[in-house]
């Protein structure tokens, strides 16, 4: 009676999961992986709760396959996701930058997880040129280059984490999957949809979420650790950038909440510590559109958010060399960050019809959209 229960399970599981995957495609992903014994999975530098989600995930379904895997990050990941199963086990090329060579070298699959141009691989894209290793890129963001023998790009997912695991169903690889690659999956989805929230395109990603809610992941623990537990410094740090870094333009309906290396410093800043600050400012009520800048060493970093239609993906790469989605977008300035925010502020009224074509439609929804 059991296994029936089960066969019935199963067979429910797999109607309410849209079949959005090329056969194609997954049919040549499982060969890769068959072909391979030793795998290196990696990401974009300063990777977030997708990047490490996604590569820690595939890795511990690929160690339960027998494989040799091991994830290798351009650099150090956030330590606001030091809770994740696997997270002590990263090779960050940045810190070892000898050892994370050999992996490569030796890897005969390459699997380069959310990120689709090479320059978001920072020092570590040349590696790429060195190695004889097969390639796949599994990702979600819009204008992928052609690096990678095999690429599964789909930029309506909400995340590279829910096209991870779409492809590892689609594999038939559901109920063989780790509790630990259940959890760092999760992590990529509540992130990058900032708790189901945004970037919620196909229904069934709740169906998904349950999938992996059976799996025991602990959905309050990553909630905890990614978008609500700061240190002292910063939370100190971000109510700061929103009380003294914060500029208002009405007219634009836009915001820019900033934060000089001046700023960085007198608040004892680490990597992560600013995460969510952009999704704070977008916030304000009447605002369609926020950028946050970070006066990083080199160059600014960008990060942009929106409501509704405002394609702020449009606007990074217009301004910054950068792109993403629609509502979630990013990019870069080398130059002063006093610069940056001039260029953006210099160019918001180009953007001031599709600004209000988002507001007239978000009206229509019903949002209060008084400034």
């Amino acid at each position: 009676m059991a296994s029936e229960v089960e066969s019935v399970r199963n067979f429910e599981f797999t109607l309410v999961i849209d079949k959005l995957l090329k056969d194609s495609q997954v049919r040549e992903f499982a060969d890769m992986v068959a072909r391979s014994s030793r795998v290196v999975l990696t990401c974009h530098v300063r990777p977030d709760g997708d990047a490490i989600g996604s590569t820690l995930g595939l890795m511990y379904v690929l160690r339960s396959l027998g494989k040799e895997a091991k994830v290798v990050t351009p650099d150090q990941p956030p330590r606001s996701l030091a809770f994740l199963p696997g997270y002590d086990d990263i090779v960050p090329a940045s810190r070892y930058e000898d050892y994370s060579a050999r992996l490569v070298e030796k890897a005969d699959l390459l699997i380069a997880c959310d990120f689709n141009v090479l320059k978001r691989q920072d020092a570590m894209a040349r590696l790429w040129e060195k190695t004889s290793a097969k390639k796949v890129m599994i990702d979600h963001h819009e204008g992928p280059e052609h690096f990678t023998d095999l690429m599964i790009s789909y930029p309506d997912m909400s995340s590279t984490c829910e096209l991870v695991f779409r492809l590892l169903a689609a594999m038939g690889l559901y109920e063989e999957m780790p509790f630990e690659a259940a959890t760092c999956i999760c992590t990529g989805i509540i992130t990058d949809t900032r708790n189901l929230t945004v970037n919620t395109r196909h229904l069934d990603l709740y169906y998904i979420m349950v999938a992996l809610l059976k799996k025991g992941v602990p959905k309050r623990l990553i909630l905890k650790e990614t978008l609500e537990i700061k240190s002292a410094d910063a939370m100190r740090l971000n109510a700061f950038a929103l009380c003294e870094r914060l500029k208002i333009y009405r007219e634009h309906r836009a915001a820019i909440v900033y934060l000089t290396k001046d700023d960085l410093a007198r608040f004892k800043y680490e990597k992560g510590d600013t995460e969510g600050l952009v999704n704070q400012a977008l916030e304000l009520r009447g605002i369609i559109y926020v950028a946050f800048m970070r006066e990083d060493p080199g160059s600014v970093k960008v990060s942009m958010r929106s409501l509704g239609s405002f394609p702020v993906n449009r606007v990074c790469a217009d301004l910054f060399d950068g792109g993403g989605h629609k509502q979630a977008a990013g990019g870069e300035f080398h130059g002063p960050i006093e610069q940056a925010i001039e260029r953006l502020v210099a160019h918001m009224p180009d953007y001031d019809a599709r600004m209000q074509q988002a507001a007239d439609e978000l009206k229509q929804e019903g949002y209060i959209l008084n400034l």
